[in-house]
């Protein structure tokens, strides 16, 4: 049997009036029995090759001058060893994976509900890149397992994984997340309010899902995800003769030809929350950086040199939002107009 614990690191929950859970770790998923059997014997799929230790920064500092919101409440972080977004509940038993995403994040909440999360009176459920999706399909699950009286809210950062078509005219997004469902047997978790009225692979895209979110959620993304360049947008397979090879990896490198087709994905993105960033209650950071998840980097959460919008800082505009102190509603001017970005170069090609 695949090895599959929960590692939870928490302050002491009920000490404050506040408790903030920033879960899932990034990590992004497996989609086929072999990138599974892989999986399970990494620090991504069993707690046996985890780190004992994590740093909190950014969102997790307990310094107010690294998070001058967020500091001084409890804050958990919980493991992602499911690669599935905590969604999965199936078995494949010659192969020896047992998915139990789903049956992983409910032990995780009762955990901590049993440990005194039920008496925090503010609540925040966050998480980076496939925890972003991980956040963005919970949240109003999240929401459901506090009174009504509990402020609760869900911020995700680089979840915005688009249904788009790649270089080569393919959906290598569609084809990777229909993989994760049917192998994981996701479907059965995923919200209701996207499964009633669309197919359950189209309901793993956060695109489809935050339309009829009812807890007010902010999305943190950037318009040129790194990830999703790399991955779905551009990925090898897609670029056989290599055309994008520097591109991937330095958007400095990218040609005119590259920048318009990117500057496509940039309205897709837009487009994806529009109607979502209508509504009072949620709030909306899309910069036009070349990055991946902006809230646990300490660099780009709040120092004196982060990105900015509208004057804002990352860690600024969510504090906005979730204390109703204004409005929080930012989105960028296209590439390249934004000189506060902390832009993501690689070496090698992705």
């Amino acid at each position: 049997m695949a090895v599959v614990l929960l590692d939870v690191s928490m302050c002491h929950l009920g000490l404050t009036s506040a408790c903030v859970w920033y879960g899932i770790q990034g990590g992004g998923w497996c989609n086929d029995v072999s990138s599974c059997v892989f999986r399970k014997s990494s620090r991504r799929g069993s707690s046996n090759h985890m780190e004992r230790q994590l740093q909190f920064t950014g969102i997790m500092s307990n310094r107010p001058e690294e998070n001058p919101d967020f500091y001084n409440w409890n804050r958990v972080k919980v493991r992602y060893c499911d690669g599935g977004s905590f969604t999965g509940d199936s078995s494949n038993a010659a192969a020896g994976l047992y998915f139990r995403g789903q049956r992983i994040w409910q032990a995780a909440m009762d955990d901590l509900m049993a440990q005194g999360m039920r008496y925090a009176n503010q609540a925040l459920l966050a998480g980076c890149s496939a925890g972003g999706v991980s956040t963005i399909l919970h949240c109003d699950e999240f929401r459901g397992l506090f009174p009504s009286n509990t402020k609760v809210k869900c911020l995700a950062d680089a979840g915005m994984f688009l249904d788009t078509v790649d270089v080569s005219g393919r959906r290598e997004m569609r084809s990777f997340f229909n993989g994760i469902v049917r192998l994981q047997g996701s479907g059965r978790s995923l919200p209701r309010s996207c499964t009633s009225r669309m197919d359950k692979t189209s309901c793993f895209f956060p695109q489809n899902v935050v339309p009829n979110i009812q807890t007010p959620t902010f999305i943190l993304n950037t318009a040129y995800d790194v990830w999703q360049l790399q991955q779905s947008v551009a990925p090898k397979t897609a670029d056989p003769q290599g055309l994008w090879s520097k591109c991937r990896t330095n958007h400095a490198y990218c040609n005119s030809n590259q920048l318009q087709f990117l500057q496509g994905f940039r309205n897709q993105m837009l487009d994806s929350v529009r109607g979502f960033s209508a509504s009072r209650q949620n709030g909306v950071f899309i910069n036009s950086c070349f990055a991946h998840c902006q809230s646990e980097r300490q660099d780009t959460w709040y120092t004196n040199n982060s990105p900015r919008l509208g004057n804002k800082r990352i860690a600024e505009a969510v504090g906005d939002w979730f204390f109703g102190r204004g409005d929080a509603k930012y989105t960028d001017c296209a590439y390249p107009c934004d000189n506060t970005c902390h832009h993501l170069v690689f070496r090698g090609d992705h």
